[in-house]
């Protein structure tokens, strides 16, 4: 009965994957589900590598890039490409990361500012 569960959960998490073979490295684009059923995105690099008696073994390189994220992810991705290819910087490149998301860059913290110049040191204040 565990392996049928198993085998129902690993169904349920995978939703869609895409191989991308790519010379020597294969990249897989798997959709997951969450268990509140929101998918996401995993990306896997695996390269054969030969050991030294004849045997391989895979390297894996994973990232797991959630649907918040995908617009900023492919934009960022869009525009190194289109440098590798064009040598030219996109305009955004020279803006400022604050006119982007100014809730993610916020200049004053949500924490208590601390003077470590008013402290002792036992981190208490004068």
């Amino acid at each position: 009965m565990e392996e049928t569960d198993n085998k129902e959960r690993r169904e349920r998490n995978e939703i869609f994957s895409k191989a991308v073979r790519a010379g020597k490295r294969t990249y897989f684009f798997d959709v997951k589900a969450t268990r509140g059923d929101d998918h996401y995105l995993t990306i896997t690099e695996s390269k054969k590598h030969f050991r030294d008696d004849g045997n391989f073994t895979y390297e894996k390189h994973k990232i797991f890039l959630y649907k918040e994220d995908f617009e900023k992810f492919a934009n960022g991705l869009n525009d190194v490409i289109h440098f590798i290819k064009t040598g030219q910087k996109p305009i955004e490149e020279f803006n400022s990361p604050f006119e982007n998301d100014p809730e993610e860059f916020k200049e004053e913290s949500d924490y208590t500012k601390i003077d470590f110049d008013e402290m002792d040191s036992r981190g208490n204040t004068f």
